[in-house]
């Protein structure tokens, strides 16, 4: 399936626009992020000049941009170089003044020529009570029409002008031809939405303020374009991916009983309600494909140890990976005693396992005696092969995207996946980022857990609040000391939280330091020390953020809090409280505070509930930078803005799953336009499901 030829001008490179060169194409890439005409397009105006306003000299006002035809009266140039140039000229109402600075005189004398008509264009101002402009856009009379305009006004990069990125535009445009329609047409007239082309020239020539908000029809239809692209997408792989040889896993309860009957809690009513969503899933031919979304300390590893026994009960294996060995090692303490008592054999591979201990452990895995497998993604690369995959758990999911999922499924014949993530992703981001997926949400604590208690402590009263955790280590408390990463410069990082480590391993004498610099292996050992008590504190950039586990370490102090994003925070603060003893979470803050920076504090102060923060966040941030890490897997969008298009994000999800039930190979007179609609935004994953069939 080739490229639709209508499209094929908006995928020229950028050079072949007009002031386009092979210099200037290098600063063009860096500020639309791509190199082609349809990048460019994408690159819509944050502003605009009206040069439409045409008043007599006299009733021109101040601080307004205005046009006026003029007669040229009098030179008065400067001799001295510093000094500006200034022109006289005047209409019937009277005298203003055109003001140059540094400028050529005989290039002056050449755009304003003595006693000559000249049209100028420019913001008025008063200098000692009289009018004047300061360096007009000049044209002749018979090219009115050419000053007399809107100039829309676009993001720009050092080295390249409005005027530049205007022309090249202004040739861009004209590559723009009419395409089929792919939107559904009563959907399309209910919002007044105007056909593609003409929405494309219609947001690069605003004619009023409103014209650049969200939410204006012009910029809401082509934010529909992309979120139904996107959808659409997800839709093509879940239908692909549910239809591949999936199978049933419906165990006999011979693992799962002993297991229920040995934990030491009752499960809560959302662990049950996902368990059903898990066991159902599992049970039908088609693949599962759901995400386990939980709060830090919701109980996610319980749900996912039962549906592992699920799989293991029908004689499959199950797997579960984690981003990072010492969270692998983690669920592999966590869930050795249940799996020693129930007699079923487990391994834990990571990259750390080399030589004959490796060999080993594959071989186990390839004759299927390790029924449950647990490590890093080093458990999925090409050269580990399993006997039978039937589950693949995956744990913090937003580190892998949409195409792992896919090459993790092929591991196995018709492998089940369940995704877990500790990170409340707000509803329209989930939607985005794991459409292909079925959600269950963990949003209940297991009982027994005391909220933790959040201080906001400003940095002058750092010192106090030191003395007081002395009294706190004494009575065998464990501290984490979050130091703030700055993004400019690890170096800036590494040297504030080295500072904080020496200042407080003075004070306490057993803390620990931990960074993004170091090594795995050392971190884990540090991260080790501080789990086993050996250390009383842990100073550390943000690298503990996820999922380490020391149900000891009851306080959680994080410096420069203001610097930190609001999912984050919570990410930071649900390191402790794991326990049964009361934690507090201390935000260290330097005032002034902005009101963002002074809202995401209160946030913190007044709620623990993670989806509520995550929200929150999105309105708070816009969706760009959602997990407070641009690598998050999350998809970046060009013209959709998710704080403000989520309804948008809703209905093109409902459009996507109708489109799929009624024709899933694009077929259609609007399946073909919808094809177009995903090769414009290169969803090229998508398209090869369709030729794939």
């Amino acid at each position: 399936m080739a490229r639709p030829f209508d499209l094929d001008a908006l995928f020229r490179a950028l050079t072949t626009l007009p002031g386009v060169g092979p210099r200037n194409g290098k600063l063009f890439e860096k500020l639309i992020g791509g190199p082609k005409v349809l990048d460019l397009l994408f690159h819509l105006p944050v502003d605009f000049i009206d040069r439409r306003f045409s008043p007599k000299v006299s009733d021109a006002p101040a601080g307004r941009i205005a046009t006026m035809e003029l007669t040229v009266i009098e030179h008065l140039p400067n001799p001295r170089r510093n000094l500006p140039y200034r022109v006289k000229a005047r209409d019937e109402s009277g005298v203003i003044t055109l003001t140059f600075f540094h400028a050529n005189k005989d290039w002056i004398q050449k755009q304003l020529p003595d006693r000559e008509k000249v049209i100028v264009s420019g913001k008025v101002e008063f200098y000692q009570g009289n009018p004047q402009m300061v360096h007009p856009d000049i044209a002749k009379p018979e090219e009115r029409e050419t000053l007399e305009t809107i100039e829309p006004i676009y993001p720009l990069t050092a080295g390249l002008t409005n005027k530049t990125v205007r022309k090249a535009m202004h040739g861009a445009l004209g590559f723009v031809q009419k395409l089929p329609e792919w939107l559904d047409e009563s959907y399309k007239t209910k919002h007044q939405w105007a056909d593609w082309h003409k929405a494309i020239e219609q947001v690069h020539t605003p004619e009023s303020e409103k014209e650049l908000y969200p939410e204006s029809p012009v910029r809401q239809r082509l934010a529909y374009d992309e979120l139904l692209a996107n959808q659409l997408t997800l839709s093509l792989v879940r239908h692909r991916q549910r239809r591949i040889n999936g199978r049933s896993f419906e165990g006999d309860g011979s693992l799962r009983g002993p297991f229920r009957e040995n934990l030491p809690f009752e499960l809560t009513g959302a662990q049950e309600r996902a368990l059903n969503d898990i066991n159902t899933d599992m049970a039908e031919p088609a693949r599962m494909l759901r995400l386990l979304q939980g709060d830090v300390g919701s109980g996610k590893t319980v749900v996912a140890a039962l549906a592992m026994l699920n799989a293991v009960e029908t004689g499959a294996q199950a797997a579960l990976m984690a981003p990072t060995e010492i969270l692998a090692r983690q669920h592999a303490e966590t869930l050795r005693p249940m799996l020693d008592a129930l007699g079923v054999h487990h391994v834990t591979l990571t990259g750390r396992d080399k030589g004959k201990t490796r060999e080993t452990l594959l071989q186990q895995i390839r004759s299927g005696a390790a029924q449950v497998i647990i490590g890093t993604h080093a458990i999925f690369q090409d050269t580990i092969e399993f006997s039978d995959l039937g589950l693949a758990v995956i744990d913090e999911q937003h580190r892998f995207g949409v195409h792992q999922r896919l090459s993790l499924s092929s591991k196995g014949r018709g492998t089940d996946v369940l995704v877990m993530t500790a990170t409340p992703i707000p509803r329209t981001l989930t939607l985005t980022a794991y459409g292909d997926m079925d959600v269950s949400r963990l949003d209940e604590k297991p009982p027994g857990r005391k909220p933790v208690e959040t201080l906001l402590i400003p940095n002058e009263k750092i010192d106090s609040m030191i003395d007081g955790l002395e009294r706190k280590i004494k009575d065998g408390a464990r501290v984490y000391w979050v130091c703030p990463l700055v993004e400019e410069s690890e170096v800036l990082d590494l040297a504030a939280a080295e500072e904080r480590f020496d200042i407080l391993r003075y004070r306490f004498g057993k803390v620990g330091l931990v960074h993004g610099r170091m090594k795995p292996q050392e971190k884990d050992e540090v991260m080790q020390r501080f789990a086993s008590g050996e250390l009383d504190m842990l100073v550390a950039t943000t690298v503990i953020e996820v999922g380490v586990n020391v149900p000891e370490a009851t306080i959680m102090v994080i410096e420069h809090a203001e610097r930190f994003g609001l999912s984050q925070l919570h990410q930071l603060r649900g390191r402790v409280g794991r326990g049964g003893d009361q934690s507090y979470c201390f935000l260290a803050y330097s005032g002034p505070l902005g009101e963002t920076a002074k809202e995401r504090l209160s946030v913190m102060r007044e709620t623990e509930d993670g989806f509520l923060i995550a929200e929150k966040d999105l309105k708070l941030r816009g969706g760009g930078d959602i997990l407070g890490v641009k690598q998050s897997g999350l998809p970046q969008f060009k013209l959709a803005d998710l704080s403000v298009h989520g309804e948008l994000l809703a209905a093109a999800r409902d459009d996507a799953r109708l489109i799929i039930e009624k024709d899933p190979d694009l077929e259609s007179e609007r399946g073909q336009a919808l094809t177009t609609l995903l090769y414009l935004f290169e969803r090229d994953q998508a398209i090869q499901y369709l030729r794939s069939g």
